[in-house]
């Protein structure tokens, strides 16, 4: 076995760069994929490469089919065929029933869903011709009925993500490849963060901490902890799951 190769989507801040960082620093290669944040990737990429470690960042829009299946072609070139993908990228869009704005619904979900669909696609034939892989997709627990406001849509778009992790593994698992999901909680990041004052985002922080068993919020590495076991040989034979890690969150709407 030679070595792993990860390709870890949105990975120039916030969950994907904790997860990139996290993979680098076992020894895998990374592809930092990036939108815009091309500075940033790069900067990711360094520290993975003065750790000892092998990096690259690639830019691609994964609302674009074209870009999907390029990146997924660069990153084989420059690092060898991904046999890990981490389906990280998203866009967070705020809105409920009320305020429900259409363009702004297919702009998430042409990344949340679309783009998922396009890079595992195109990733699964090298994993399929390699007899292994593993494939994590960041989900949310708004998928799993968390009771905030402003986040519907948003939460439609993760929801599909929860069933199309649990058909691929379908498809996928007599080739050697996992398919599993994570779906965290409330993490401080720049997306979490976006569009709040510092006033706004403090009393986010104290509600959801207070919702949560742990009594705080969650960090990227957390995220990335989680990740890092689930593409692991020792996670082998788990397959089809979502691993919610949001330090015990209470605050779902229910029927009960």
């Amino acid at each position: 076995m030679g070595t792993r190769v990860a390709l870890v989507t949105g990975s120039s801040r916030g969950i994907g760069k904790a997860i990139a960082l996290r993979l680098g620093s076992q020894g895998i290669a990374v592809c930092v994929n990036y939108k815009e944040r091309k500075e940033e990737a790069e900067q990711v990429a360094r520290r993975i490469a003065e750790q000892g470690g092998r990096a690259v960042a690639i830019g691609a829009d994964l609302a674009k089919a074209g870009d999907c299946a390029a990146l997924v072609e660069r990153c084989a070139a420059e690092l060898g065929p991904a046999d890990i993908l981490v389906n990280n990228a998203g866009v967070l869009r705020r809105g409920d029933l009320l305020d429900f704005d259409l363009e702004e619904m297919e702009a998430m979900r042409s990344v949340n869903v679309d783009g998922l669909v396009r890079v595992t696609r195109a990733a699964a034939e090298g994993m399929r011709q390699g007899g292994w892989g593993r494939i994590v997709n960041l989900t949310s627990v708004a998928a799993l009925g968390t009771s905030m406001a402003g986040t519907t849509f948003y939460a439609a778009t993760k929801a599909a993500v929860i069933t199309l992790t649990r058909r691929f593994a379908l498809e996928l698992g007599s080739f050697g490849i996992t398919v599993n999901a994570v779906a965290p909680g409330f993490i401080l990041t720049d997306m979490a963060s976006g569009g709040r004052t510092g006033e706004e985002l403090q009393k986010a922080f104290e509600s959801v901490a207070a919702k949560a068993m742990m009594r705080r919020v969650g960090k990227p590495e957390d995220i990335a902890a989680a990740v890092s076991f689930l593409v692991s040989e020792d996670a082998g034979f788990i397959t089809a799951q979502v691993l919610t890690v949001d330090g015990g969150r209470t605050d779902f709407i229910s029927h009960m």
